[in-house]
């Protein structure tokens, strides 16, 4: 399994904008503010691929369930009897077959949904406190 470690946290910000001489600029907060933003796209990441390694897990066990399911369908299928008997408990068997897959279909896209809107709340979180720091920044420029 591949890591799920934020590659750039050993990217240095103070230093790439230590150097900027901007009066009212300070870039010691702009690194601070870029470092929260690649952490919260990486937490957004990292939930994103655990979401979808949960969802294709699964997605294995529906197979298996659905295979099993199907050998047992397939020995009552051709058991003894009417043939009337026969086709109707096959029907009863394929409305059974339909309904599973419905609602597996349906679990699989809750589980999607649920992790695509949790990664992008933490994104959409984060996009909120950094209009709060600029909104924060002007405040404390027009101080100045």
């Amino acid at each position: 399994m591949k890591t799920t470690e934020n590659p750039f946290a050993a990217f240095d910000f103070t230093k790439m904008f230590g150097d900027l001489k901007v009066p009212g600029f300070d870039p010691a907060s702009l690194a601070a503010a870029q470092q929260r933003n690649i952490d919260a796209i990486a937490a957004a990441n990292k939930r994103a691929l655990e979401g979808y390694q949960a969802l294709v897990k699964r997605q294995a066990e529906m197979f298996q369930e659905t295979m099993q399911e199907i050998a047992r369908m397939m020995k009552e299928s051709v058991g003894t009897g009417a043939p009337d008997a026969n086709l109707t408990k096959q029907a009863e068997m394929l409305r059974q077959a339909v309904e599973k897959a419905l609602a597996n279909m349906r679990e699989l896209t809750e589980m999607a949904s649920k992790t695509n809107s949790e990664a992008f709340e933490t994104v959409q979180r984060r996009l909120q406190e950094n209009l709060e720091e600029i909104k924060n920044s002007f405040a404390q420029a027009k101080k100045k």
